[in-house]
């Protein structure tokens, strides 16, 4: 995939999710650190969808990522795209990687997709 075609594929992902789901979007590392700040700070559960434009997997992944927002409003979802925030998701290996909190410490992690795997996963957080 070309860098523009990458590109276009944020622009539409960002518009698609503020129309399907309750995910909060990091655009950049100084917007993820913000909303890492929140979780931490906070008391309620989150869950952090670390993925990439060009990764087919997430991609398959990523509207269901949206769907189970809606179904498990208790749980704070955010997106998080490695090449976008670059230096706060340097720690991540391998994509889509999703971790879990709660009372602001990290509880779980999770590799790879599998939509009934990832509502199993979410059932056990909310």
């Amino acid at each position: 995939m070309s860098k523009q075609e990458s590109e276009g594929a944020n622009i539409d992902f960002e518009s698609k999710s503020n129309h399907n789901g309750n995910v909060k979007i990091a655009p950049n590392d100084q917007s993820f650190l913000t909303i890492l700040d929140d979780i931490k700070s906070s008391k309620s559960p989150a869950v952090i969808n670390y993925g990439a434009s060009w990764c087919g997997v997430c991609s398959q992944i990523l509207p269901a990522f949206q769907k189970l927002s809606n179904s498990f409003s208790k749980l704070k979802f955010v997106y998080a795209d490695i090449d976008e925030c670059p230096e706060t998701t340097r720690h991540i290996r391998y994509t889509p990687t999703f971790q879990f909190y709660r009372d602001g410490e990290k509880v779980d992690e999770m590799y790879g997709a599998g939509e009934e795997r990832l509502h199993d996963r979410l059932w056990l957080h909310s």
